[in-house]
């Protein structure tokens, strides 16, 4: 069996925030916009976002509320200039997990929040 992952879908509680949030901060561009489906291109792989509420009627999947004790999964976005990265966003109102740090293996990482508290690594590619 061979997989390739495709899209990531992030069950939200605030669809206008968050098309707000990955549309006009993070600046990545809408690939698709289906009611409260919207996929976002972040290149080989597709960031999607649903409602949870949406996907509770529509598919009958089970989804927890948002803001739980515990985070899961982060998404990471790679970027040039990590730094400079987090200073926009922080100028814009978003949460700043952790300041950028410097890795042992090179790489410099950062962490901010979306509305729904997803974790987000902004980083420079591993070299």
């Amino acid at each position: 069996m061979k997989l390739a992952m495709k899209y990531i879908i992030l069950y939200v509680n605030d669809f206008e925030k968050t098309i707000h949030f990955y549309r006009d901060i993070l600046e990545l561009p809408i690939k698709m916009e289906q009611g409260t489906y919207v996929e976002f291109d972040t290149g080989a792989t597709t960031l999607s976002i649903n409602t949870r509420v949406s996907v509770q009627e529509e598919i009958g999947l089970d989804v927890p509320e948002a803001h739980v004790k515990s985070q899961t999964f982060e998404i990471g976005f790679v970027v040039d200039d990590v730094e400079a990265t987090i200073e926009s966003l922080r100028n814009q109102g978003v949460p700043i997990i952790k300041e950028p740090t410097k890795k042992p293996w090179g790489q410099t990482v950062a962490y901010v929040a979306d509305p729904d508290g997803h974790y987000i690594e902004i980083c420079t590619a591993i070299e």
